[in-house]
């Protein structure tokens, strides 16, 4: 008797992926059209600064804080479960988000479209883990999964920016409705139910502990990039170290964890996540004040911005997919380092930047960053959930997503650190006297003071200000390239003996053989026994 090869998906789990994407596109997608809408929505609400940093930043907060909790979650429940009242849940808060009266109303809303896209990402990676058994079609799935987060971030400026020009701010919330009317119509029939039987009841402690480190980090990366390193951040990073430790020796100690902390001892999964880590705080870092520079600097609207931004998100997605069939033949470590190497190109080209320049050096130089660092997210994320137990797929899912968050924080602090460190010396002395000081500290604050400055001085102050962005970001490239080229060395010997998705297809397959195969002994002893 012969076992044959891990089953592989059929048109049905095909079709399901297709329905586990279009959600996946949309948390991103949400984080962008809130952007576009803040300033219609503050014209309408009149919210109070504060009200409107909560209203920003409390949906990313919350996504980032339940995401393992949620993966955990998932698998006690069921994950297709939890992705369906996700989905419900969304649906909703869409809704409630698009119609609110008030900041309160939608501050709140949002911490609930926040709490219920949580449960989104970890559910679906998870799920796309138990349709796909096979390495070689999974690495393509986890790779079409990846890429609907680009598109959706991508698609953001220019599918919002079109219905801010015809309706009011809240029908870019709208667009999450009829997509999670689909997934819960289509998500019974194509998508499979899996829990794990023998999981326990959630550690509360370990939920607490897990949702208050998480949320400092991230509340002080992303407040050290906005203001610089201050009290309140700093104490709040100090205080998500300090917590997540305790955190990690909880889940040492406890039978049923909440994080399996052996994960961490697979060099595939460990390896894996390090390096999606790094790839995120890069790409993400480089494209925020990318973002700033083609709106701010070259003076481009959201929605121009986006649609600059399409060939590099396309050129990432095709990318993506062609390295998904490469590393099945060829070991994932040598299409990592060849990613990193194309994407320290695409740096070296940033640094030839000119605040005069133009779209299309940022543009060229960001489509080798994506082509380059796109791949190497996306099978990083296939190689993290596929390192881990089917049973922990969904922690493995969360912690995944976790690490893209915690890498796109990371990188906007790093980078928007150097950015302003840059401007703040380059602007020192250009600053006219009668301008606010704020001028001299962000180009925000230059571009606003230049208003009000009369005749040629409020000229020459944006002009100051946006060569001296263009020298930040011309810094960070410098930066950037040499770590990159590093990274990538380091990422070719740590993964080395990772072999290529047909491969280990092969091992499983020789392995089930193996185990079929009769022992020569026990038949011996069935022949004597029958002779007898």
């Amino acid at each position: 008797m012969n076992a044959t090869a891990p089953p592989r998906a059929t048109k049905r789990q095909w079709i399901g992926l297709a329905v586990l994407a279009l959600p996946s596109m949309l948390v991103t997608m949400d984080l962008t059209l809130l952007h576009l809408a803040v300033p219609h929505l503050s014209a309408d609400l009149n919210p109070s600064s504060t009200q409107l940093l909560w209203v920003t930043d409390i949906y990313g907060f919350l996504i980032a804080g339940f995401l393992v909790t949620m993966g955990t979650l998932g698998d006690r429940v069921g994950r297709r479960r939890l992705l369906l009242t996700g989905a419900t849940v969304f649906g909703i808060a869409s809704m409630l988000t698009a119609y609110s009266r008030t900041p309160e109303m939608l501050i709140a809303t949002r911490a609930l479209l926040g709490v219920a896209g949580a449960c989104l990402a970890p559910s679906t990676l998870s799920l796309i883990r138990n349709m796909f058994p096979s390495p070689q079609q999974r690495t393509l799935a986890v790779t079409v999964w990846s890429t609907s987060f680009m598109l959706g971030g991508a698609l953001g400026p220019v599918v919002g920016g079109v219905l801010l020009e015809h309706f009011w701010w809240g029908s870019v919330f709208l667009l999450a409705v009829p997509v999670m009317l689909l997934l819960l119509v289509l998500g019974p029939v194509l998508l499979p139910e899996y829990r794990n039987p023998e999981a326990e009841r959630l550690d509360t402690r370990s939920v607490v502990l897990s949702l208050v480190a998480v949320l400092s980090l991230i509340y002080g990366l992303k407040e050290i990039a906005k203001h610089g390193f201050q009290l309140v951040p700093t104490v709040a990073l100090v205080v998500g170290v300090v917590v997540g430790f305790v955190f990690v020796r909880r889940q040492r100690v406890l039978a049923h964890p909440l994080l399996d902390m052996n994960l961490f001892g697979n060099r595939a999964f460990s390896g894996s996540l390090t390096t999606l880590l790094l790839t995120v705080m890069f790409l993400m870092g480089v494209q925020f004040v990318v973002a700033q520079f083609l709106q701010s600097v070259l003076e481009l609207s959201p929605m121009q911005a986006g649609l600059w931004m399409l060939p590099a998100v396309l050129a990432g997605m095709v990318a993506a997919l062609v390295a998904s069939g490469i590393v099945s033949k060829v070991r994932p470590a040598y299409v990592f380092g060849a990613g990193m190497v194309v994407a320290a190109a695409g740096f070296g080209l940033l640094t030839q930047v000119e605040a005069t320049s133009g779209p299309g050096t940022v543009v060229a130089s960001s489509i080798l960053m994506f082509a380059g660092l796109a791949p190497v997210s996306a099978l990083g994320i296939d190689m993290i959930v596929g390192a881990a137990p089917p049973d922990r797929a969904g922690p493995a899912a969360a912690i995944s997503e976790t690490a893209n968050e915690f890498g796109g924080a990371l990188g906007i602090a790093v980078v928007g650190s150097i950015v302003n460190a840059v401007y703040q010396s380059r602007m020192t002395g250009k600053v006219p006297p009668e301008a606010p000081g704020s001028a001299g500290d962000t180009l925000a604050g230059a571009l606003e003071a230049a208003t009000q400055l009369p005749g040629r001085g409020g000229d020459a102050l944006a002009e100051s200000a946006r060569t001296a962005f263009a020298h930040g970001l011309q810094m960070n490239a410098l930066v950037a390239a040499p770590l990159i080229l590093i990274t990538a060395a380091v990422v070719t010997v740590l993964l080395r003996n990772v072999k290529p998705a047909a491969h280990s297809e092969d091992d499983a397959q020789d392995e089930a053989n193996a185990k079929s195969e009769p022992d020569p002994k026990s038949d011996e002893k069935t022949v004597r026994s029958s002779s007898l």
